[in-house]
């Protein structure tokens, strides 16, 4: 029997790579986003909604997770904002937290009764090597670090049920997003580029070849972890 995905925000970057893999493991793609693909998978199903606002999308995370009996989730969308601890505003705090920690709590809450009818399941959550602490990031990194701590609790409470739970903390990634937020000629981007020992920028398909490790039914007996993908950067640096 096929296994279904539930994957937030799947339709580019680190999520488009990760509904890719997955797709070619042999899962069913649930794709949660603002806008469709570009390029549908034929193992794809495409759901518009706007997870900025998690309480109105939690009768829609319900309603899929039992008509497809979702064995994995995926809470990969997430914004950024980004500015100084300066000109961090509540408005932006309250924003970012609403989709980064919120759409994942809703989307975690609705999947756990399918997984604990089958006894089993895989939740993977895309924190970031921000959550180590980065400039001009205040309430991204909060997020990321909340995510972080998520992910332990859960794994706690959950890992009883067979269901582990696991995050994935991506360093510098080349995504849209990425080039939106570091821009080409800025010092603090090439600083970025200099501190990666791998001497690379990471792909999306790096983070995807982490997550289908992690949603593998082998890897049982991992859970509560963060696994930094981050070409070395968490080694040395904040």
């Amino acid at each position: 029997m096929t296994q279904s995905v539930l994957i937030t925000g799947a339709s580019a970057g680190i999520g488009r790579a990760t509904a890719e893999r997955l797709a070619a493991d042999g899962y069913h793609i649930i794709n949660i986003d603002r806008m469709p693909p570009e390029r549908p998978l034929p193992a794809e199903r495409y759901v518009e909604a706007d997870l900025g606002r998690p309480d109105a999308a939690a009768h829609l995370f319900n309603a899929l997770a039992f008509e497809h009996e979702v064995t994995v989730l995926i809470n990969n969308v997430a914004t950024v904002r980004p500015a100084s601890v300066e000109e961090a505003t509540l408005g932006d705090l309250e924003a970012v937290v609403r989709l980064n920690l919120g759409a994942a709590l809703v989307a975690t809450q609705a999947v756990i009764g399918p997984m604990k009818r089958r006894g089993y399941g895989r939740v993977v959550n895309i924190s970031s090597r921000a959550a180590l602490g980065k400039e001009l990031r205040t309430v991204y990194s909060a997020t990321k670090a909340g995510l972080n701590g998520m992910t332990r609790t859960w794994a706690l409470e959950l890992s009883p049920f067979g269901i582990t739970v696991n995050a994935v903390a991506p360093g510098p990634i080349e995504t849209e997003l990425f080039k939106q937020v570091n821009p080409e000629d800025s010092p603090r981007t090439k600083a970025i580029l200099d501190a990666i020992p791998v001497r690379r920028l990471g792909q999306p398909q790096d983070i995807a070849h982490a997550v289908a490790s992690l949603v593998d039914a082998r890897s049982g007996f991992i859970t509560g972890q963060v696994l930094n993908v981050c070409g070395g950067m968490s080694i040395g640096a904040a």
